[in-house]
């Protein structure tokens, strides 16, 4: 997205979330903060990155407009993770522990170190159990002077109603392919750990069903490089011949390695079958070109496209019982072969 230290603070730098932006703009434009946010929604969207944003421009000492200039010392102890008054209280072991919230508890009974507001944000609050959210309720009720709380969550998980009537909550929602790419792309607030091809970004942007987060995650494994082998082996002619055997039981093998993970590259073969379908179908479709290069050789008719998708279907199923993966795997590439 924009590569300067102050775009970096900049809540509004993030792609998408426009009511999230909207949210906030109008509350530091009337100077009416809450005292606790609860922002909620999808993971890897940009929550945690929109919290640091806002704490930013809260404290900013020569911010501009609604947002923080990245360049005084409150944006640069930000930048570096030094802010004495921006903590973030991340899951233990898959939750936020009572201890956790009690230390918090205490740590706002103080007065901010150097800012006017200290801010606090506790991550995936929906993983706190019961007895942790009631000992945040009374702080969410009557907070210290000069302090927010910014709670996050995933969308779909269930958080104690008393905690939510405590907040204003601010919707977050999952992003478009578009914007996941551009993320990617730019890798501004979201760097990839290493170099990942366009074509590959492609793929990711559209398996990450609008979180840039999720993207990232599925970019440390190796499921891009074992769809680049499979694919070879569905579009060569070579691999249908008994001399090259081993390479598909290789193959096969290897797919069944990713255990969890497997169902990922199902995902990944099911929209480049989809894909494929839309032109078979004589329908546009610019995502053929994406894919990268021997898409012509492409030799499956419309009727053994919809049979591929319902070999995938009876692999997913048997996933269910716990079946054995490396030979579900080999059938399924036999089956696919034979459909050349």
């Amino acid at each position: 997205m924009i590569k300067e230290p102050a775009d970096k603070l900049c809540y509004s730098s993030l792609l998408g979330q426009d009511r999230a932006k909207e949210i906030i703009a109008r509350a530091l434009t009337r100077d009416r903060v809450p005292h606790a946010y609860l922002f909620r929604g999808p993971d890897g969207v940009g929550k945690k990155l929109f919290a640091r944003g806002l704490a930013a421009a809260i404290n900013c000492r020569d911010r501009k407009g609604l947002h923080a200039c990245g360049r005084c010392t409150s944006c640069k102890k930000l930048l570096s993770g030094n802010h004495p008054d921006y903590l973030v209280i991340e899951p233990e072991k898959g939750a936020i522990k009572i201890d956790q919230v009690r230390k918090v508890c205490r740590e706002l009974s103080y007065p901010p170190y150097e800012s006017h507001t200290r801010i606090v944000v506790l991550e995936d609050v929906h993983t706190m159990r019961r007895e942790a959210s009631n000992s945040l309720l009374k702080t969410l009720e009557e907070p210290p002077k000069n302090n927010l709380l910014i709670l996050t969550a995933e969308s779909s998980s269930e958080i104690l109603s008393t905690i939510t009537s405590r907040c204003q909550v601010i919707p977050f929602f999952g992003l478009t392919e578009t914007q996941t790419q551009e993320i990617l792309n730019n890798g501004a607030h979201i760097p990839l750990t290493r170099e990942v091809s366009a074509q590959d970004k492609f793929i990711l942007a559209r398996l990450a069903e609008g979180s840039p987060g999720k993207a990232t995650l599925l970019a440390r494994t190796t499921i891009l490089s074992l769809w680049h082998e499979l694919r070879l082996i569905l579009l060569d002619p070579k691999y249908k011949k008994d001399s090259e055997l081993g390479a598909v039981l290789s193959c096969a093998e290897d797919i069944a390695s990713l255990k969890t993970d497997f169902e990922h590259l199902l995902a990944i073969l099911r929209l480049w079958i989809r894909d494929h379908i839309f032109i078979l179908s004589g329908l546009d479709n610019d995502n053929i070109a994406s894919w990268g290069e021997y898409e012509n050789d492409f030799s499956w008719s419309l009727e053994s496209c919809y049979t591929a998708l319902e070999h995938l279907e009876d692999v997913e199923k048997k996933m269910v019982y716990n079946c054995n993966l490396a030979l579900c795997c080999e059938v399924l590439l036999f089956k696919l072969l034979s459909l050349q």
